[in-house]
């Protein structure tokens, strides 16, 4: 689990407000792909299911509305802010009016990692030379516990 400024957040499905996000639900309609455009992002966040009630003054007031406790969530936790630090800014809002916002947000904040996540889907030889440069700075950092666990159990260290 992510922690926003010392807070738990557990984003919940756009679909149900009680299960998990995950990726391993069937409905695309329940999460946001990190190669999902803005668009498709826009669409899902429209489509949350959500309640008919404004949006309380306070996070407490949102127990028992596990739909728009997960949208505010998801409107701090892209803000790297606190549930609570933005309710004032939402309080009172009807859905229609929230859920742009959140549109908003979600699209400014996802957009370069989507951009980033399709040029190198484009692109296998540059995540190859990813992986191998990060392999080759794993291993250069991971040789000295080698060779210092392989020589206190008595193996001869190959390395030296």
């Amino acid at each position: 689990e992510p922690y926003i400024m010392g807070e738990a957040t557990r984003v919940m499905s756009l679909q149900d407000g009680t299960k998990k996000m995950s990726k391993s639900d069937p409905s695309e309609k329940s999460r946001i792909n990190l190669i999902d455009d803005a668009d498709t992002i826009a669409k899902k966040i429209r489509k949350a299911k959500s309640d008919t009630d404004a949006l309380p003054a306070s996070v407490e007031e949102l127990d028992g509305r596990s739909e728009a406790n997960n949208l505010v969530t998801l409107f701090a936790a892209l803000q790297n802010k606190l549930s609570k630090d933005v309710m004032d800014e939402i309080a009172g809002k009807q859905f229609s009016e929230f859920k742009p916002m959140l549109v908003d947000v979600a699209v400014a904040h996802l957009a370069p990692i989507t951009q980033r996540m399709n040029d190198l889907l484009s692109d296998p030889t540059e995540i190859d030379t990813i992986l191998k440069d990060g392999a080759k700075r794993a291993s250069k950092i991971a040789q000295p516990t080698i060779d210092e666990a392989m020589n206190l159990m008595g193996f001869l260290n190959l390395n030296e």
